[in-house]
């Protein structure tokens, strides 16, 4: 079974080469064929050179694409170098290299995608809304697949490679989750084991501003119930509208009987028509959403 760890960087060069190195170490000691891939996305510093130096595999982009590109482009070649299981993780050393044989032992045991849980594990440290937006995450995904998630974020994942080939990554925005949400569906093995989370040493570029990864987080929650669950997602906001329309139309029938006729509101009733349409049209959109979303 051959191995290829692939690993997703932007300057990144004082820590990549220690990364691979102990990856290295980790791997020469297992009974397993492997290589390490370092997708360079884009790096304006020695990323690329360290990674080499240190014995990884460079594929670089020539400008920064972003982590969903990354992670498409890292399945792709990883495939190209006859990989039987990839194993993904971080940049950044807060995942461990040496728990990379316990996710590859789950996949000898027949299981398609493995995910390291820092919530079943130990977490050194994660800022209050980096772990809030986490668990929001999780619950949702959980709630779309049926199937409990307690870590869909995990940037620390070992997966086969049918998983590589069947599983299409098309989001630019939500790639860790939508691999979770097809594999399910695709009625592959997934199982997640407790790891450990260490603490960063150097300042995060996803939260630097915590307001910003706020929005930005409530954003791809809404894309994901928008792309994988769209009668939920449009059902709930035609219901919402057409609720506030009943409300409407009742402080009008109020009017009609003890208030001296609604037609002295005639703008108000044109309004609440017009809620009411848009509400019901935002309903059979849902319906007619789900007969087309994502798989």
């Amino acid at each position: 079974m051959k191995i290829v760890v692939t690993i997703p960087a932007y300057n990144e060069e004082k820590t990549i080469g220690k990364l691979v190195g102990s990856i290295v170490e980790v791997m020469d000691k297992g009974n397993h064929s492997y290589e390490v891939l370092v997708l360079d996305d884009g790096s304006r510093d020695e990323t690329a050179k360290n990674a080499k130096k240190a014995g990884a595999v460079v594929y670089s982009f020539p400008k920064n694409y972003g982590l969903a590109e990354a992670f498409r482009a890292e399945i792709e070649k990883a495939l190209e170098m006859k990989a039987d299981v990839i194993v993904h993780i971080d940049a950044d050393r807060q995942y461990q290299p040496d728990e990379i044989p316990k996710l590859v032992a789950e996949i000898e045991k027949g299981y398609d995608l493995v995910l390291g849980s820092r919530f079943k594990g130990r977490i050194e440290e994660m800022p209050m809304v980096k772990r809030l937006g986490n668990k929001a995450f999780s619950r949702v995904i959980s709630n779309i697949t049926g199937l409990k998630i307690s870590d869909a974020q995990t940037g620390f994942r070992a997966f086969t490679k049918e998983v590589a080939k069947k599983v299409q990554i098309t989001s630019n925005h939500t790639y860790t989750q939508e691999q979770i949400i097809r594999a399910v569906r695709g009625k592959f093995k997934i199982k997640e084991i407790p790891i450990y989370f260490s603490k960063r040493h150097d300042e995060s570029r996803l939260i630097s501003n915590p307001f910003s990864y706020a929005i930005r987080a409530w954003i791809n929650l809404t894309r994901i119930y928008r792309d994988y669950e769209p009668l939920k997602f449009f059902g709930w906001v035609g219901t919402l509208i057409l609720l506030a329309g009943f409300i409407l139309g009742l402080y009008l029938v109020y009017f009609q009987f003890f208030g001296g006729g609604a037609f002295r509101h005639l703008g108000l009733m044109m309004l609440d028509i017009l809620i009411i349409t848009i509400g019901l049209q935002i309903v059979i959109f849902g319906f007619v959403a789900d007969m087309f979303r994502k798989d």
